[in-house]
């Protein structure tokens, strides 16, 4: 779980730009109760984030779901009461970082039940494919629809890519300048060729990331790699077009990570309102 002063920072960030002429449309100011609902079927996510939010302006969470649950049409996702102008100023903000978290948390979940169907061993990955300033919270959703957040920034492992390749001018030589970088980071390099991944196997790297190749020439990948005695040696990702509709013959190669930017940056957001009862 993220901090949670890292929350009501980026939530009052949010704020601060909805509000920067502050709430123009008068009402008066009295107790109410509010009910959140959805208006679609999905796997809810943002709650401890909503909750957050309203009760840093000591609005009163009473009864809620749980992150990670399944929603229908119709269901209360949660239930409010506090002063009317607090209510109203957050609830665009809290409905958005709701809809957007439950729509990337229903996608991943989808996409982890199809792949994990063929292969109950692969992970479903997201990629740094993300909102700007809203990343946190679309790994976090990433994460309660069963997948793995990957990396959240630049330097969580050490990645060579085919540009970090071509400014090297070589690919043996761009791993062993990133096997310099640090000793406690692991090492993944994207490759371009089945022979490339042989190279980087037998290189030492941790990761090998198999960018944009189709099903059969990863299962070329993995039947040489097995040959050579490497394969267990390192973890293989795929990455690069990977949607719900294909997510299965990826998964069925047999491959370890399937990293998609499909889940965050395509997601449709879950519908949700609030309503002043």
């Amino acid at each position: 779980m993220i901090p949670e002063f890292i929350i009501k920072k980026k939530i009052l960030e949010y704020l601060e730009e909805d509000l920067y002429y502050g709430d123009v449309t008068c009402v008066e100011g009295r107790n109410v109760v509010a009910n959140i609902i959805s208006k679609d079927d999905g796997v809810i996510a943002g709650v401890k984030v909503a909750k957050i939010a309203f009760e840093s302006f000591g609005i009163e969470v009473f009864s809620s779901i749980k992150d990670g649950d399944l929603v229908s049409k119709g269901d209360v996702v949660m239930r409010v009461k506090g002063n009317s102008k607090d209510i109203l100023m957050l609830e665009r903000t809290v409905l958005n970082i709701l809809m957007r978290m439950s729509g990337i948390a229903t996608v991943t979940a989808e996409m982890v039940e199809k792949a994990r169907n063929v292969n109950s061993n692969v992970k479903i990955a997201a990629t740094r494919k993300t909102t700007p300033g809203f990343r946190i919270f679309e790994k976090m959703a990433v994460e309660i629809g069963g997948g793995d957040a990957h990396r959240f920034g630049l330097g969580d492992c050490v990645m060579v890519k085919d540009n970090h390749i071509a400014v090297v001018g070589d690919l043996v030589k761009a791993i062993r300048l990133a096997k310099s970088a640090s000793f406690t980071k692991k090492i993944e390099v994207e490759v371009r060729s089945v022979e490339e991944a042989l190279i980087a196997a037998k290189e030492g790297v941790d990761v090998i990331m198999l960018d944009n190749f189709k099903p059969w020439e990863i299962e070329k990948v993995i039947t040489l790699l097995e040959k050579e005695g490497v394969r267990k040696k390192v973890l293989l990702e795929v990455s690069g077009g990977i949607t719900p509709e294909n997510v299965k013959e990826y998964a069925k190669t047999g491959v370890d990570v399937i990293s998609t930017g499909y889940i965050t940056h395509s997601a449709k957001a879950l519908d949700l309102s609030l309503i002043i009862t």
